[in-house]
């Protein structure tokens, strides 16, 4: 006996937004290779950059756990994009201090994200390119704006996009 899916009432919206975000995550990935560097190392140094933080804030920042952080910095590091620092304010914390080299980083990583931005944006006809991202944005700031609490864990996406 064969059993048809029940019909859907309204369109899968998990899907459409996990899927525009996977493949927009894997354009992000492949622009950011001729810089050198990852989406997840700019956005730390991004951060790093607006003022003096940890690696602890950062991390909470990016949405990335401790190991996935220490790994970050490492190849950071490695790269002469940044380093680890003393804090100004307080001598115990170290902080990620963002080299030179580092900031011409951000600046070439500001237009190669804002670039494939564009070009996802530019795929839509002009007029419906400020609805998106106004719904968007309303959805972000509302209704989408808190997860919820669950039982079960949920793999959660980065918070705040650079």
């Amino acid at each position: 006996m064969t059993m048809s899916a029940p019909t859907r009432t309204v369109p899968d919206l998990s899907y459409l937004l996990t899927h525009a975000s996977h493949v927009l995550a894997t354009q992000m990935t492949a622009a950011f290779t001729e810089l050198g560097i990852t989406p997840r190392g700019y956005c730390v140094l991004f951060h790093a950059l607006e003022t003096e933080r940890t690696q602890i804030e950062l991390a909470a920042i990016a949405d990335l756990d401790k190991t996935t952080m220490v790994v970050t910095v490492d190849e950071l590091e490695k790269a002469g994009l940044a380093e680890r620092r003393p804090s100004s304010v307080d001598r115990r914390a170290r902080i990620i201090a963002v080299t030179d080299a580092g900031r011409r980083a951000v600046d070439e990583g500001t237009r190669i994200a804002d670039r494939v931005h564009r070009d996802v944006l530019d795929a839509l006809p002009e007029e419906q390119r400020g609805v998106l991202m106004d719904a968007l944005t309303r959805l972000v700031g509302g209704h989408l704006s808190t997860p919820v609490e669950s039982g079960r864990p949920v793999r959660r996406a980065r918070q705040k996009k650079s």
